[in-house]
């Protein structure tokens, strides 16, 4: 049996790799801040599929919490196979209405947090000669829209360089950029989420299905639905000048309130 470690595994897209993978016959390592949740989490996935579930409670806001997980993806003896960078937030606010620190806090996990744990994995995957990795990314990354987006477009490009590299190892790195999905991601930075437009939400595990047929074709960029898809294919032929105005104005009707 293969090993997927989750980070931010006990909500949203997170959980929802955890069911699907666990589904398949994964073992699995939940990470994320709340103990409680983790345990509950690996109880059931256990009880219901027959997995081990293994919890480790790190913070990757922190460096105790990303360190606790690099060495966990480094051991040799019961090495990850899969690897989900799932962890992630947002700011409520625009550029400098957000404090600074809250600003450095999303570049550590969304960026220094994945790079980190990224390398740590498949350092060691490459040794065995394969594994995969899913950075989770957004479509926020091809669109001028802030800080959030910006830490996501850098994810983007970061995994889809390592991939390159790693061609032929045996290792897959893929991004993975959703949409809107319906998760605990707003409420938690205080979005308002009343005036998106019903088509733009996506089911988290209908997503997860798409992205791991992805990872399993050999893509390094998936963009796990039709409707998004299209709407990408328009961002890359309008002007970028144009596309600022258009975001701008789209943050303001559809962001937080």
């Amino acid at each position: 049996m293969t090993t997927a470690l989750i980070t931010g595994s006990t909500a949203g897209i997170g959980a929802a790799f955890a069911r699907r993978l666990a589904g398949d016959g994964h073992n699995l390592v939940l990470v994320a801040r709340d103990t409680k949740r983790l345990r509950e989490q690996a109880t059931e996935l256990h009880d219901r599929h027959g997995i081990e579930a293994e919890v480790l409670t790190a913070d990757l806001a922190t460096e105790d919490g990303i360190t606790a997980v690099e060495e966990r993806l480094a051991r040799r003896r019961d090495g990850v196979d899969l690897l989900v960078n799932n962890a992630g937030f947002g700011n409520k606010g625009r550029y400098l209405e957000v404090p600074l620190a809250d600003e450095l806090t999303m570049l550590k996990v969304h960026c220094e947090a994945v790079l980190r744990l990224t390398s740590a994995a498949t350092g060691a995957m490459r040794e065995r000669g394969r594994g995969g990795v899913v950075n989770v990314a957004s479509v926020a990354a091809f669109v001028p829209r802030g800080t959030y987006g910006a830490s996501k477009a850098w994810v983007v490009q970061f995994t889809q360089g390592a991939a390159k590299d790693l061609a032929g190892s045996g290792v897959r790195l893929m991004a993975l950029c959703p949409g809107f999905v319906r998760t605990e991601f707003h409420e938690r930075a205080g979005m308002g989420t009343d005036n998106i437009p019903k088509w733009m939400w996506l089911d988290a595990d209908k997503l997860v299905a798409a992205a791991l047929a992805d990872l399993a074709r050999g893509k390094s960029l998936s963009i796990p639905d039709p409707r998004y898809k299209t709407l990408m294919g328009v961002v890359k032929v309008t002007p970028r000048a144009l596309l600022g105005g258009v975001t701008s104005r789209t943050g303001r009707k559809y962001g937080p309130k």
